[in-house]
């Protein structure tokens, strides 16, 4: 993010994550049926992973896009891997699910909508800038939020919230 004094942290456990991404695919339970997947790495990897698992899709293909550099800076979008020729019969994709774990500014969805723009896009959270681009969320947080996923976390002390509060 590009003011980090201005951010808010929230930290997602493992279990918290699970029970979105659980959450997520109940939801999109009434959008489909869909005939194939597409997530968007690195983030959307996980969340993909159950949502195929709960809504029964096979078919599971990757985009490779790195938009953030350095960990937290949002840079230059690189497109490391398209659509793999499975995903080519789908045409404009409908029939599709595009899944990622955030949609934050929104870049990456808009290049992905390119290539598919029938398809139905998911993200367990969603940040207003971004909010427009997706079809189906879960938890919506400020734009100045950053959060911490449970693949980036370790076990440490969390200071509390509060100036000045002491644990």
């Amino acid at each position: 993010m590009a003011d980090e004094q201005a951010q808010k942290a929230f930290p997602v456990s493992w279990d918290q994550f699970h029970r979105d991404a659980r959450a997520l695919a109940w939801r999109l339970s009434g959008a489909g049926p869909f005939d194939a997947m597409v997530c968007i790495t690195r983030g959307g990897l996980v969340p993909a992973a159950i949502v195929a698992r709960e809504l029964g899709i096979r078919v599971i293909e990757s985009v490779c896009i790195a938009s953030y550099h350095e960990y937290k800076t949002q840079g230059g979008l690189q497109i490391l891997k398209g659509l793999g020729v499975e995903l080519q019969k789908h045409g404009a994709g409908e029939k599709v699910l595009v899944v990622d774990d955030l949609v934050d500014t929104g870049t990456t969805f808009k290049v992905v909508r390119e290539l598919l723009p029938k398809a139905h896009y998911a993200t367990v959270y969603a940040k207003p800038a971004g909010r427009p681009l997706v079809d189906t969320f879960i938890t919506e947080v400020s734009q100045d939020t950053w959060i911490y996923f449970p693949w980036d976390l370790g076990l440490s002390f969390q200071p509390p919230l509060g100036k000045g509060v002491v644990a």
